[in-house]
């Protein structure tokens, strides 16, 4: 069977009821057309997956006509799992594009994209095997590269909070490749080919070797946001609008970011999320859960500044400041002087702070106003209240 060109919105509506109705039905968290980059030497190798538009808690009429449209292809749509993933076809658009009908005149700009999607699909002559479809039932470990890059959107897109995403096993799944521009390449195909590339002078110029592509290979960022390098910004990092990523030391890696304008010119390790105003000075380090934070996710308040070259392996709250240099761990022995700590004290309200002169990093953790210093003669590490607010130079971003 085929599905019959609809010719109202109201025949619509009456499809998705019918398909979400039959028994075993499932309404997805996450769905998505995606074309992929298959592999040069292993053409059933995925190695990339490219959304045009993602669907994250939402747009689940779409997501209703899409499985009819599979099922009336012939394609057998299983419910039972987290996700399922099927190759598209030209029965496949035939069908989405008669139930769309209704839409159609009025899908363009921002109104029904995925509409838009099929109607892109439709205009091309041939979609042979480089178009998929991938729905995710539950938030589970990714079993697929299309379900991993899914993933990745979504927090990219900002559709997905930080953190709260399930990317267990994405390495595993994912391929190591060079990447040339936007196309990933096999590595062991390059090898073979290498003799005769080189020869030839078509040896491809790699801009990188990794398993994620770069943010902007993917991601269109708002219009006040900047990235003067490419390569600063992988892949499934989340950069609010306003947020400035200058070149040199820095660095924004996966499921990691900022929340509001934030001055970067260090390092935002993967799990690291970085509030709005602050400023993460040139050489700057805020340590990921791999790097010595013992697993303890870090997050930086609002308005605080990194110092360059400064090391933070544990949550600091709004207006610190951590000198240039300076590292702070969990570990570390902070000297407070007893007026300072009052100060402190009455900057965090519900803080339980001991009447002591030296702290463990990780009883500070998360506190508002703090300002880390280095007495420069005896090398011990001070923290006093911090006098004044941090705000970014507005002229940057």
């Amino acid at each position: 069977m085929a599905i019959e060109t609809l010719t109202t919105t109201d025949e619509f509506k009456k499809l998705v009821a019918e398909t979400t109705a039959q028994e075993g039905y499932k309404e997805p968290l996450a769905f998505g057309i995606a074309r992929v980059d298959r592999g040069q030497k292993n053409a059933e190798k995925v190695l990339q997956a490219s959304f045009p538009l993602i669907n994250w808690k939402e747009n689940f009429g779409s997501a209703a006509v899409f499985i009819r449209a599979l099922q009336e292809a012939k394609c057998n749509v299983d419910f039972s799992g987290t996700e399922f993933v099927a190759t598209l076809n030209d029965n496949f658009i035939a069908n989405a594009m008669a139930a769309f009908a209704p839409y159609a005149a009025e899908a363009t700009g921002d109104a029904h994209k995925n509409v838009q999607v099929i109607k892109t699909l439709a205009a091309m002559e041939d979609i042979g095997k480089d178009y998929r479809i991938v729905f995710l039932f539950e938030d589970a470990a990714p079993q697929s590269v299309e379900a991993v890059y899914l993933k990745l959107y979504a927090l990219s897109l900002r559709k997905a909070e930080l953190r709260k995403v399930n990317l267990n096993g994405a390495f595993g799944i994912l391929s190591n490749v060079a990447w040339v521009g936007n196309t990933p390449y096999e590595l062991e195909w390059l090898r073979e080919n290498e003799i005769e590339m080189k020869l030839n002078g078509t040896y491809p110029a790699v801009d990188s070797v990794d398993k994620f592509p770069r943010f902007l290979q993917h991601i269109i960022p708002d219009d006040n946001t900047r990235i003067l390098d490419a390569s600063k910004v992988r892949m499934g990092a989340q950069l609010a609008a306003g947020t400035t990523v200058m070149p040199g030391a820095s660095y924004i890696n996966f499921n990691a970011g900022t929340l509001g304008p934030v001055m970067v010119e260090g390092r935002i390790s993967s799990s690291a999320i970085v509030g709005s105003g602050s400023d993460v000075g040139g050489g700057a380090s805020i340590l990921g859960v791999l790097s010595g934070t013992d697993g303890n996710p870090i997050s930086i308040g609002e308005n605080t500044l990194l110092g360059a070259n400064s090391v933070t392996g544990l949550p600091l709250g709004d207006a610190c400041i951590v000198d240039a240099g300076v590292t702070i761990l969990a570990g570390t022995k902070i000297k407070i002087a007893p007026e300072e700590l009052e100060k402190i004290k009455a900057a965090n309200p519900e803080a339980k702070l001991e009447n002591k002169t030296t702290f463990k990093g990780e009883e500070l953790q998360g506190l508002n106003g703090i300002h880390y210093r280095q007495n420069s003669t005896t090398g011990e590490i001070i923290a006093r209240r911090s006098t004044r607010e941090v705000k970014l130079n507005e002229e940057l971003h």
